[in-house]
């Protein structure tokens, strides 16, 4: 493939991506505690093209370069799509087993397979069961059961669950949500469903809580929002089909040259 043609086909899949990346910022803009991605790039290697002709020196010369080869470079990238961990605006919703947190942690569940995943969306329910789970079924860990005959739910800003059993007029302790929190949050990995995997990057997680060490508090009957704004998403969105269109025309200029030059040949 001619070079040109090359590194336009690696700036047009790299700005595809990005396109990609914005359009499921905004089809998210509404979930529960989404994270907006964040498109990161970077140049491919170049090459070194040396003069080789009086021609080419005198070039250089005219230019004034002082170097006797030229770099020239290959392209464009994604490394990666990382997530903006910035926090969402809270939104009252008066329901008991909604959750809030302010602050950088997470809440934990617990997989079909056992494993650990994390998330900050706190629309809780109880199950036929009792158990405090997200709207998957997926349960809290440590679990939290509500008691038969719970009336009433309390939650804590430090996370300690209180309930009141038949309308007693005393609460009783029967839990304490933990928080987990990352060296590096932007490292962990999405997995779908307001869920994020640890890694590598993102380290080991560091458990406590609510209210200690930067843990965060937790607000009840309040649900974190996304933290997308969709206005610096459809600026970005017109920029990025500006330079995508741009590059378009590269494509087409350079074909025009080619033809021109078979032409001359002719």
């Amino acid at each position: 493939m001619f070079q040109p043609l090359y590194v336009a086909a690696t700036g047009l899949n790299t700005f595809q991506d990005e396109m990609i990346d914005i359009s499921n910022n905004l089809a998210n803009a509404k979930t529960v505690a989404f994270k907006k991605g964040r498109t990161e790039k970077e140049s491919l290697l170049y090459v070194e093209k040396t003069f080789d002709s009086k021609l080419a020196e005198a070039v250089k010369k005219a230019n004034g370069l002082s170097s006797d080869s030229l770099e020239y470079g290959t392209g464009v990238r994604v490394t990666s799509t990382r997530k903006d961990f910035m926090q969402g605006t809270i939104e009252t919703t008066n329901q008991p087993m909604d959750l809030a947190i302010q602050g950088e942690g997470f809440f934990q569940l617990t997989l079909a397979d056992g494993t650990p995943a994390y998330t900050r969306a706190g629309n809780f329910h109880i199950d036929n069961e009792g158990n405090v789970v997200d709207p998957n079924g997926r349960m809290m860990d440590p679990p939290i059961t509500i008691p038969e005959g719970t009336t009433s739910v309390l939650v804590k800003q430090d996370g300690t669950v209180l309930v009141y059993i038949n309308d007693s007029s005393e609460a009783t302790e029967i839990g304490q949500l933990v928080l987990a929190k990352f060296p590096n949050a932007p490292g962990l990995k999405s997995i779908g469903q307001n869920l994020f995997a640890q890694t590598d990057s993102s380290g080991e997680p560091i458990f406590g809580n609510p209210t200690q060490d930067n843990f965060g508090y937790l607000q009840q009957g309040a649900l974190e929002q996304s933290n997308v704004d969709v206005i610096s998403e459809m600026m970005r969105m017109i920029m990025v089909q500006r330079v995508f269109d741009t590059v378009t025309k590269a494509v087409s200029s350079y074909e025009a040259m080619l033809t021109t030059l078979e032409r001359m040949k002719g």
